[in-house]
């Protein structure tokens, strides 16, 4: 792993728990010292090396996880050792040519994870280039499949996935803020309205996954003719909240694509 933050320490702790991986085979290069603590206390066992190319050096799996701005050193500093090892990455808008060019590699993996999970509970979708080996592309989706959901899609889509699912965490978490500043205004305690909100997000959610119905279908269900729900959902659309939530999908997959240059 060339970096070990969140999403890093995230997908190492997954891959041990689901018995995939050994921790003692998980080789990290990451400058900062705390990030380097948080990892070693979450995945004890985890290897640590002093630079990029001896992490690199170790694997036939190079997992990619700086900042998408940081893309060019990283590479660089790695690419003298890639021949013959595949690189996945998990950099926000950096296309498979781009990583291929700097890494040193043709084998590259583009995954778009998000931040559930850290919780076991994510979805990330890949794609790769062709010379990827058909046995790593699977150990690749294995390994992925430890923290959640995983989807293949054209890399014309990865920007647009960026913008639903790799941020869609972010918008989510807002909703929630939200539902809960009502219940407040309503005159619940901050406490049980942040309980019910968040509760209420995630049953709405499984509700959704396991019955495979179309959300209308649910929102139909509740909105009894001249009853509550049909109130909020009035205000909701006489301020425009499913366009300006379409609209934030939009924006984040545009930034997405700036990313990649």
């Amino acid at each position: 792993m060339i970096g070990g933050g969140r999403m890093a320490s995230a997908l190492a702790q997954g891959f041990v728990a689901a018995g995939l991986v050994e921790a003692t085979r998980i080789v990290v290069y990451d400058p900062a010292e705390a990030a380097r603590e948080a990892l070693a206390a979450r995945v004890p066992g985890v290897r640590f090396v002093a630079t990029p190319d001896e992490a690199a050096a170790t694997a036939d799996i190079v997992l990619l996880a700086v900042k998408p701005q940081q893309v060019t050193e990283a590479c660089g500093a790695i690419a003298a050792v890639m021949p013959g090892r595949t690189l996945v990455s998990i950099l926000a808008g950096i296309s498979i040519a781009t990583l291929a060019t700097r890494s040193g590699t043709s084998r590259v993996i583009r995954v778009m994870p998000n931040t559930p999970c850290l919780v076991g509970r994510g979805v990330s979708v890949l794609c790769g280039s062709p010379e990827v080996p058909p046995d790593v592309a699977a150990r690749v989706t294995q390994l992925l499949g430890a923290v959640g959901a995983v989807h293949e899609a054209d890399e014309s889509l990865m920007n647009a996935v960026t913008g639903l699912s790799g941020s869609g965490p972010g918008f989510l978490a807002l909703v929630v803020e939200a539902l809960t500043d009502g219940g407040v205004q309503a005159g619940l305690p901050r406490p049980l309205a942040l309980g019910l909100a968040v509760q209420t997000l995630v049953g709405t959610g499984e509700l959704l996954d396991q019955t495979g119905e179309e959300p209308a279908v649910i929102r139909d269900r509740v909105s009894s003719p001249g009853g509550t729900t049909l109130a909020g959902l009035a205000v909701l659309d006489a301020r425009g909240v499913r366009e300006a939530l379409a609209a934030a999908v939009v924006a984040a997959s545009a930034r997405a694509k700036e990313l990649g240059g």
